[in-house]
């Protein structure tokens, strides 16, 4: 048996038992390279450190640093409340709040679970008490929160980027605007339809001008933190990775100088968690390495690449193709790993048949994405169902009209490639 098959059918049982993703992935190439090889144990180690020992990787925990320096000044707080003055007073109001206030927290935490697990948490709470069925509330904060890889910084496109070097960090940044700003209409328009059917009332409420001004004044310096980081990149004045670092600094000036709401004491337990997200990512990363180069060694990448090759698929059939695959895929294998591990297999064959770099990102990129809300792993799930106290069944019942809804948003993605690569291409990204 080759080790390929060895290593894909061990991954298969790893995950059916519950071990975490990334040491499946970890005891799956150890298992292909004991069994199916005879190249020594020692490569497991060698290539774990090679996935991360590369610069660009460094923008990963000063990002994670800075959503957790914004979230401990408060932030939060102040973007909510920003949102809640333009569609709290609407039927369904706190539905809108909910998307709206993930949507601008995505453009600085650039994680889905740091979605959920705060300002979604709060959003859920608030929606309870006003009179919306808990579960819905969970289940509209999960679908939502998968915008946060979407919408820039993203974790993720800093690793395709790095598994795809006809893209660039910057390109996928901006490519993100526009399908992160559909997902937030996709989320919404569900939220209507349900907010009419079920007659969720807003809070009747419209601010006053004065209030208005107030509250946007202070919410500027934080919606500022993305502007700050694209137009830096494109103007030249820092890489991703320093942008990553002006971001921390940023963040800390905000919460400390400017909302006078983070506390030096609070720095320890900050710094601490960033750790924790941290090596939890690198791990994933360093794991999917191993696993990729045994898939590599074997020629897999290039046998699919060949067999693609020759079915003569359109650029069309093949991206219909790659969502089924992906859906698949993405169900049972978070989004880090499947990108560490399919893109430099699928990503060379788009280029070939004529597709756009950054527009097949942003497809592979959304279809792992959902994955995070769909059973028996989604990630997502578990950690909203937690938060919110929800069991997972009745979030997964309330959670099938946004499922829906990101069916239609992922093909119009798909199959309007400007929504992906205009903005990129408009504001001079390669």
């Amino acid at each position: 048996m080759s080790a390929s098959v060895i290593l894909l059918i061990s991954a298969c049982v790893y995950l059916a038992i519950g071990v975490p993703v990334a040491f499946a992935l970890g005891l799956s190439t150890l298992t292909a390279l004991t069994l199916g090889t005879t190249f020594p144990l020692f490569v497991l180690l060698k290539e774990t450190f090679t996935g991360i020992d590369s610069f660009p990787l460094m923008a990963v925990p000063f990002f994670i640093l800075a959503a957790e320096l914004m979230s401990g000044g408060s932030l939060t707080e102040v973007l909510l409340r920003f949102a809640s003055q333009f569609v709290g007073h609407k039927r369904g109001g706190l539905g809108y709040t909910n998307v709206v206030g993930l949507t601008f927290f995505s453009g600085i935490s650039g994680s889905a679970l740091a979605d959920a697990a705060g300002p979604g948490s709060m959003m859920i709470k608030m929606m309870d008490k006003a009179g919306y069925d808990r579960a819905y509330a969970a289940a509209l904060t999960a679908a939502t929160a998968i915008v946060g890889p979407i919408i820039p910084p993203s974790i993720i496109m800093i690793i395709y980027a790095l598994q795809d070097e006809s893209v660039s960090v910057g390109a996928l940044f901006v490519a993100g605007l526009l399908p992160g700003l559909l997902i937030a209409i996709g989320m919404s328009f569900v939220n209507w339809r349900i907010s009419t059917k079920r007659n969720y009332r807003g809070d009747g409420e419209h601010p006053g001008w004065r209030e208005i001004m107030s509250t946007s004044f202070k919410a500027l310096p934080a919606l500022l933190l993305p502007v700050i980081i694209l137009g830096g990149m494109r103007a030249g004045w820092f890489t991703p990775t320093e942008a990553s670092v002006v971001a921390v600094f940023y963040a800390l000036v905000c919460g400390k100088f400017i909302y006078r709401t983070l506390e030096w004491k609070a720095l320890p337990d900050i710094l601490a968690r960033s750790a924790l997200l941290t090596a939890s990512v690198l791990i994933i990363i360093g794991m999917s390495a191993a696993f990729a180069w045994v898939l590599t060694i074997e020629g897999l990448p290039q046998y699919l690449a060949e067999w693609m090759a020759a079915q003569n698929f359109s650029p069309v059939t093949f991206l219909l193709v790659v969502n089924i695959f992906l859906l698949l895929f993405g169900i049972f294998i978070e989004p880090l790993p499947g990108v560490m591990v399919l893109v430099p297999i699928l990503a060379p064959v788009a280029a070939k048949i004529g597709v756009d770099p950054v527009h097949f990102a942003m497809v592979v990129i959304f279809n792992l994405t959902l994955g995070m809300i769909t059973p028996p792993v989604g990630g997502l799930l578990f950690v909203t169902s937690n938060v919110s106290r929800v069991p997972l069944g009745a979030l997964v019942r309330e959670l099938k009209p946004f499922l829906w809804a990101h069916g239609v948003i992922l093909m119009t993605i798909t199959f309007v490639p400007a929504l992906s690569t205009w903005l990129p291409h408009a504001m001079g990204f390669k």
